[in-house]
């Protein structure tokens, strides 16, 4: 009978233990949690960052909002994150314009990321892509260099989600490569630059693969080409750049959430739990998938090495085309 009555409590404890390891992180802080999103409502960004709070809330426990700061290439965002109060309510969804390019082509952008942020997780990476309006005939780039040297006498302009942005920069390589004369047009974010795409008040533009999937699944705007080391599984029939002899831009960026330095690591790894639950979901991960994301989970360690890295190869890229912090 004694022996029965352990096995029992055994059993009891290992039972407790599995009901705790699948319930919900729960939320230590006072929620809701907001999540600031540096870009306007409507991009890929923001939609990205609204499919992963509806899930994280359940996980944390607590209310997720997500809060657009747009502006400045994720600039704003970021200084508010700087002001917030390291309590695990406040993060910062980004990907790498912010976090690792904005400080090197910006004299002062009022935050330094190595000082004043600590990376939580990061949950994908991306590559860019040049597409083209419904407004041109081109099917490829080929078209497309034809096109703008037929009908603009080799002059074309391109948009770009942020002045000074990895798509500027590309811009500039594109245009270098194909022997046109292609200025960047900067806007506040993918959704204006994608409202004028679809007006066909600008004939291309340079930005992620989310922000462009939606309506190139549509026929409304056409992805040509792709960076990255490898064709995109959302865009099989779409050539890299690296197919079509520019190479040198394999290193594709991420995403992932960022806290104000002086944020528990308990926290942090709370937050960072949650996320890897999150991502296994398939109504998070077939979207977000869908979308032209390749989904995987990145620890706090990992996210902070793959933006260092990602910062100093940019760097090396910026000072080659003697472009000066503005």
């Amino acid at each position: 009978m004694f022996i029965s009555r352990r096995l029992r409590s055994v059993s009891q404890a290992l039972l407790a233990g599995v009901v705790l390891c699948l319930a919900p992180v729960v939320w230590a802080q006072s929620g809701p949690v907001k999540v600031l999103v540096g870009f306007p409502p409507g991009g890929g960004t923001d939609a990205i960052a609204r499919i992963l709070a509806d899930k994280l809330k359940d996980q944390l426990g607590v209310p997720v909002v997500v809060e657009n700061k747009a502006g400045a290439g994720g600039q704003i965002a970021a200084q508010a994150l700087k002001a917030a109060a390291p309590d695990g309510n406040t993060v910062f969804l980004s990907h790498d314009h912010t976090i690792s390019v904005l400080p090197l082509v910006v004299k002062n952008p009022g935050f330094e990321p190595a000082r004043d942020f600590v990376a939580v997780a990061g949950f994908a990476t991306f590559v860019n892509a040049l597409a083209v309006s419904g407004g041109t005939p081109a099917k490829s780039v080929n078209d497309y260099s034809a096109w703008v040297r037929s009908a603009g006498g080799g002059k074309g302009t391109v948009g770009v989600p942020a002045p000074a942005s990895v798509p500027e920069f590309l811009v500039k390589v594109i245009g270098e490569k194909y022997k046109l004369d292609l200025n960047s047009a900067p806007y506040r974010g993918s959704a204006p630059m994608m409202a004028d795409m679809l007006g066909n008040q600008i004939a291309a533009g340079v930005a992620s693969v989310p922000d462009f999937i939606e309506n190139h699944k549509a026929g409304k705007v056409r992805i040509v080409a792709v960076l990255g080391a490898n064709r995109q599984a959302v865009l099989p029939d779409v050539p890299t750049f690296a197919e079509l002899g520019l190479a040198g831009f394999e290193d594709v960026p991420y995403y992932g959430f960022f806290a104000p330095a002086g944020t528990p690591k308990a926290v942090i790894d709370r937050f960072s739990d949650a996320l890897t639950k999150v991502l296994v979901m398939p109504e998070v991960r077939e979207p977000l998938t869908a979308m032209g994301l390749t989904v995987g989970f990145m620890s706090s360690a990992q996210l902070a090495s793959r933006e260092q890295a990602y910062a100093q190869t940019w760097a090396r890229i910026i000072k080659q085309s003697g472009f000066q912090a503005q």
